[in-house]
C-alpha cells in the first residue's frame, strides 16, 4: 500500500518516518519529497508498506498524529496525474 503522508515539519528525515510507521508493520520504502534546485523538503512524502491491513491501521492511527509540532496527514495515496 502507498500512503501519502502530508503536512511534514521540513526537517524530518526518512529515518525516522520509517520509525515511526514501523510501529505498525513492515515499511519497504519510504520518500520524502525534495525541491530540486535546494534539496529542501516539500514537507510531503510517501511510505510503501507491503501488507494492506498494516497500512490501514497505520494511516487510522497515524492521521492527525503530531510528530515535531506538526500534525501529520496520513491517508492512502492517490495515482499520480499526467501532466
Amino acid at each position: 500500500m502507498n500512503i501519502y503522508i502530508g503536512n511534514l515539519n521540513f526537517k524530518i528525515q526518512e529515518d525516522e518516518i520509517r520509525s515511526i510507521f514501523s510501529n505498525y508493520g513492515e515499511v519497504s520504502d519510504v520518500k520524502v519529497i525534495r525541491d530540486r534546485d535546494t534539496s529542501r523538503s516539500k514537507g510531503f512524502g510517501f511510505v510503501d508498506m507491503p501488507n494492506d491491513d498494516e497500512g490501514r491501521d497505520a494511516i487510522a492511527n497515524l492521521n492527525q498524529s503530531e510528530v515535531m509540532g506538526r500534525p501529520m496527514v496520513v491517508n492512502e495515496a492517490k495515482p499520480r496525474e499526467r501532466r
